[in-house]
């Protein structure tokens, strides 16, 4: 089995907030880490990069009066930076769409979809003050369906319908504000109609697909699929590739998506090996995650499936479109001009990074909007993470070396009480219902079962009380206890791994287990620490947020803002 796993790419016309990471970048890095356990680190790829193109790059270019390609070369090394080197994302490749290798391939693989290519001239916007086509971001209005005031020519950011710039009502100039005029010019279109009874069916009869995602893509088909233009009027992207179309550019919807092609034919390239990339997107024996926001579901579940469709080359279509819904701050939604939220270059100065790891999948919004809140992130890390897991192991490998020494007792199976036969059997369940809802998209959904499992663990050891079966000299009942307990241990080290890496090593270590990235996920199902098995050193796993935390954080945020606010690039300031 080959695994393809996939992020939506950033936009780099700003630094992602916590709501942006959660919804595609640690969604995507928190299953690659499982799968790779799961399925062998060689044949799993996770792959994402900068969606540079388009136009608010070339808008905020012209009011800086630079070009565009100086402002992305800031914010793809900044971005990258953050998520390879801060937040530790276990990328194979993190790319870009200036990639050349990017370029070439969408320009080769829009030319295969020659017969579903139609040219027809287009009204579109034109601002006599700038001298402009506004396509897309360049213009906005009102909303034709929900009356939001700020939709955008190509989507409504409010109720997430796909627009085009003529459906707008009161459209605006971007840029200087003035109302346009409507000019013909002639664009060319992928003529999604033809594949309306295809994607209707393909997500119909998906067996893996999040209902979400398919419920969007049926509405979709039920209105009826139409072409959608795939030029563009604005200089800054990658050239048509089309006759006639050379003073054209490709809409930056249709190239990122075949962005999650090329990063993998980037990856083997750079490896020396050029046709491998063919293994994670053809033939039966490959399963494709991808992990977006709900906004992006039209384009991924409808658009991305078309085009594989109409290459009929055989690509491997999605298995799992995991959509998250969104993530608000403290009631509101993240804005970065009025200051609300935190940004990921922001929170490593107020948290461990992967404690905001396990937080962040805590509050995942899987099934609707969720709220972040200071309260929440306190109760998460002071109750989930210091006395659920944190505490329980501290307990188990502490008596372990107290009374044996560090060296794992032994077990005897014929002596087993009921109490002992549930926690063996949720040894042996829990890591394939982690991994069955994690294999859904639900990664909440799965580390709620985490967390089941070591609250079980926890009323256990209290049931047993092994400090009075020392005292009144129990040595089987003890042993038994004792080897079930480092076992459990060790099963919430690996279910632990994909949410916390780091951490996760830090229990290995005090097993004495060596590298938890060579261990396999199907193992967290056994007994697999044998009696006389030393264990390391035992040191205290977590540290509890401080009560008055929620009360300073605000002042905390403020300050670490002014140092931050010096070194971002100058686009995202």
């Amino acid at each position: 089995m080959k695994v393809l796993v996939t992020s939506a790419w950033p936009y780099v016309n700003s630094v992602p907030h916590l709501g942006n990471l959660i919804g595609s970048i640690l969604s995507a890095d928190v299953f690659a880490r499982y799968a790779r356990l799961k399925y062998g680190k060689e044949n799993v790829i996770f792959v994402s990069g900068s969606d540079e193109h388009g136009t608010p790059i070339e808008v905020e270019a012209i009011k800086r009066r630079v070009n565009p390609k100086e402002l992305t070369d800031q914010a793809h090394e900044y971005d990258k930076h953050l998520f390879l080197n801060v937040w530790k994302i276990s990328f194979d490749n993190y790319t870009r769409t200036e990639s050349e290798t990017h370029k070439k391939f969408v320009r080769e693989f829009l030319l295969k979809l020659d017969k579903y290519i139609k040219v027809s001239e287009d009204e579109i916007p034109f601002c006599e003050y700038d001298k402009l086509y506004l396509p897309d971001r360049f213009i906005k209005g009102t909303c034709p369906y929900c009356g939001f005031e700020d939709a955008r020519g190509d989507q409504c950011d409010n109720c997430g319908r796909l627009l085009t710039p003529n459906l707008l009502i009161n459209p605006k100039c971007s840029i200087c504000g003035r109302t346009p005029v409507f000019k013909k010019t002639k664009h060319w279109f992928f003529d999604l109609s033809e594949f309306n009874d295809k994607i209707k069916q393909w997500i119909s009869e998906s067996r893996d697909m999040p209902e979400n995602v398919k419920s969007v893509a049926l509405s979709w088909v039920s209105e009826g699929l139409k072409p959608r233009s795939i030029t563009r009027d604005n200089k800054w992207g990658i050239q048509a590739p089309f006759a006639e179309a050379e003073d054209k550019t490709i809409y930056v919807w249709f190239e990122a998506l075949l962005g999650y092609i090329s990063a993998v034919i980037e990856y083997f390239e750079k490896r020396g090996e050029p046709q491998n990339w063919k293994e994670f997107w053809f033939g039966n024996n490959i399963k494709s995650y991808y992990f977006i926001g709900k906004d992006n579901i039209p384009f991924h579940a409808v658009i991305l499936p078309a085009m594989l469709m109409a290459s009929e080359e055989g690509y491997h279509l999605p298995d799992v479109i995991a959509a998250t819904e969104y993530l608000l701050y403290e009631g509101q939604k993240f804005s970065k001009s009025r200051r609300i939220g935190v940004w990921i270059d922001e929170a490593p100065q107020l948290m461990d990074v992967e404690y905001w790891r396990f937080i962040l999948i805590r509050l995942r919004p899987e099934e609707k909007d969720t709220n972040f809140t200071w309260r929440e992130t306190v109760r998460i890390v002071n109750t989930e993470l210091n006395d659920d897991i944190g505490n329980y192991i501290n307990r188990v490998l502490s008596m372990i070396n107290r009374y044996y020494n560090g060296v794992i007792p032994e077990f005897n199976d014929n002596n087993t009480d009921d109490n002992d036969k549930k926690i063996i059997e949720m040894i042996k369940e829990t890591p394939k219902n982690v991994g069955s809802l994690f294999e859904k998209g639900k990664l909440k959904a799965g580390t709620e079962e985490m967390l089941k499992f070591v609250r079980e663990c926890n009323a256990y050891l209290n049931l047993k009380a092994p400090w009075n079966l020392y005292k009144i000299g129990k040595e089987i009942e003890l042993k038994n206890t004792l080897y079930i307990g480092v076992n459990s241990v060790r099963t919430i080290a690996i279910l632990l791994y994909p949410l916390m890496p780091s951490y996760a090593q830090k229990i290995y270590d005090m097993l004495n287990m060596g590298d938890i990235e060579n261990e396999k996920w199907d193992d967290a199902s056994k007994l697999y620490i044998k009696p006389g098995h030393k264990i390391g050193q035992v040191i205290t796993l977590f540290k509890k947020l401080p009560t008055d935390f929620e009360k300073e954080i605000q002042s905390k945020l403020e300050n670490i803002r002014k140092d931050i606010e010096k070194i971002r690039p100058t686009l995202l300031k």
